[in-house]
């Protein structure tokens, strides 16, 4: 199979046939089914490459008289040839019928019989005939003025004529002459410089499953304030039971920490993280290839030459979309300058990705590890508890030395706290998991029942120290130690009040 894709390219794929119910030859013994290369259908694209839409209006009925209310801006938006057209035809018939209007002056009052006379004045001096009369016309309206026809004071229909000649003449002047300088001056052929990379590719960059393009500029001006967004193009279903066939939606392209806005002096890699807020959130290896989806790429921007507003489009279908992929480099430091190497700027080589979706590598990450803390602590709790413990040391030098050794126990409260503080933490630990690590984590015989055992039976052991000093929290755990005090002797009794009064 891949002998055969080397030889036909990508373009055909194997399929394989039996030979029952077709007309293809007998398999013989031994022989595995038949293959034949069968094209594959082309996926119809929202967006070609070069940035043209495949998009056609029709049954418009009568809103097709809307393109007449705005004439100029259809004039401009046809093509070249049907311009062209107009152009010639529109000066062609404007011509014809101002030398028409000059010839019917010249017949009506009897010039052309009589122009040869010597003592008459005509309304044209030397129009004979029609050709003459189309002559003085160009003469006029190119403001020739060969000095050989001109109009004579005896002819005011002439100089009425002649005045709505010029009229005329400037109206279609500055009509036509402008549509053609905006044709022209359009900048949709500045977009042929602006260069997208034949794929888009998906691997890890900083530790993230990211999708990557790249985009250049072939010409040394700029584009000022180049601004790129992207669409994601795909057919979907609401709730609601509503087919939604190209439903648009945002892919994020550094909108929020301003990674949109472009220096578009060298290639530019564009970066889309995939994260829970991505539309391919559930985006793996193995889905992409049933998937069917279309990202369009719109690159914005002011040519720096002409102040005109350029937009270039391009757009990438799932299978234009390498997984495990990374683009080369292409640029390099020479001498005084850095060079862009324009060869590379396709080249992709492949890359370690994990074939999983974001989604499903944070699963599994939980799943392996039920039982890990959020990345928040609680570190004002851990505070509290490290100034209790600075406040039950102090207390503890108070006592008398007496009551020190009657204890013999001089770091329990530091044991206790330490104790209870952890058994906090992994109390709060658990709150925040899932309901079903929750419950694998209350399994009977964990560490925290253990822990709390171990504090009560530390609780029930003899305790000689006071602890009316001590803060509300502590107060109430070493609540069994604050009973021991009433059975001490009278004498050691008054000797520990006397201490701390």
């Amino acid at each position: 199979m891949s002998a055969l894709r080397r030889k036909f390219g990508d373009d055909y794929q194997v399929v394989t046939t039996s030979s029952s119910g077709s007309g293809l030859q007998p398999q013989g013994p031994g022989q595995g089914p038949q293959q034949q290369l069968v094209p594959k259908k082309k996926r119809q694209r929202f967006v070609d490459k070069n940035g043209r839409c495949n998009v056609q209006h029709g049954n418009l009925g009568s809103e097709t008289s809307r393109y007449l209310s705005d004439l100029f801006t259809t004039l401009v938006d046809l093509k070249w040839r049907w311009n062209l057209f107009i152009f010639i035809l529109t000066y062609t018939v404007a011509w014809l019928f101002m030398a028409s209007m000059w010839w019917v002056i010249a017949y009506t009052r009897g010039d052309l019989n009589k122009a040869h006379v010597g003592n008459y004045t005509p309304c044209v001096a030397n129009v004979y005939n029609f050709p003459s009369a189309f002559l003085f016309f160009i003469e006029t309206e190119a403001t020739i003025g060969y000095g050989y026809r001109y109009i004579t004071d005896k002819c005011p229909e002439g100089i009425i004529l002649f005045l709505f000649q010029s009229i005329l003449g400037s109206i279609v002047d500055a009509f036509l002459i402008g549509c053609m300088f905006i044709k022209m001056s359009q900048p949709k052929k500045r977009a042929e410089t602006l260069m997208f990379s034949e794929h888009a590719v998906i691997s890890m960059r900083d530790g993230k499953l990211t999708l990557m393009f790249r985009v250049g500029n072939l010409r040394n001006s700029h584009m000022v304030s180049a601004q790129i967004r992207c669409k994601l193009l795909k057919s979907r279903q609401t709730p609601e039971g509503e087919f939604l066939p190209l439903d648009q939606l945002e892919l994020d392209v550094g909108f929020s920490t301003g990674a949109d806005q472009l220096f578009l002096v060298s290639p530019l890699t564009i970066c889309h993280v995939i994260d829970a807020k991505s539309p391919f959130y559930d985006l793996s290896q193995r889905s992409m290839q049933s998937e069917q989806f279309e990202i369009v790429v719109i690159l914005e921007g002011i040519v720096e030459t002409t102040g005109m507003t350029c937009q270039a489009r391009t757009s990438y279908t799932e299978d234009e979309v390498l997984w495990g992929h990374r683009f080369f480099p292409v640029i390099s430091l020479e001498e005084g300058f850095f060079k862009v190497d324009y060869s590379q700027f396709h080249a992709t080589f492949e890359v370690p990705t994990p074939p999983y979706s974001v989604k499903e590598q944070e699963e599994m990450l939980l799943m392996s590890s039920p039982l890990i803390a959020p990345a928040i602590t609680n570190s004002k709790e851990r505070h509290n508890s490290v100034e209790c413990l600075d406040g039950l040391d102090d207390i503890s030098t108070k006592l008398p030395s007496k009551l020190q050794k009657i204890t013999g126990r001089e770091d329990f409260p530091k044991k206790l706290l330490r104790m209870s503080s952890t058994t906090s933490e992994k109390a709060y630990s658990l709150g925040d998991l899932p309901m079903k690590l929750q419950r694998i984590s209350s399994v009977p015989g964990n560490s925290e029942e253990k822990l709390v055992s171990k504090t009560t039976k530390m609780l029930s052991d003899p305790m000689s120290q006071s602890v009316a000093d001590l803060p509300p929290k502590l107060q109430k755990m070493a609540g069994g130690a604050a009973r021991m005090e009433g059975n001490l002797p009278a004498k050691l009794r008054k000797m520990n009040s006397d201490r701390f009064t």
